[in-house]
């Protein structure tokens, strides 16, 4: 693999893994939004989680639809 390959490589893993960081960051923060909203009562912190993560799915598939 030349250096140029090696790099265009590394920068987009560096971008996947950014990409990656913004996911998790804004499905954390509508999970806590269902938490806040379900008047901060403990133990749904799984359902809040894979509900802020298929909300998630759903607006990308809309996104690329269009």
């Amino acid at each position: 693999m030349s250096p140029a390959s090696k790099n265009s490589a590394a920068s987009s893993d560096k971008q996947r893994e950014v990409y990656l960081v913004d996911v998790e960051e804004e499905v954390r923060r509508r999970a806590y939004e269902l938490y806040e909203r379900r008047g901060k009562e403990d133990g749904h912190d799984l359902e809040d989680w894979l509900q802020a993560e298929s909300e998630f799915a759903q607006t990308k598939t809309k996104t690329a639809a269009v």
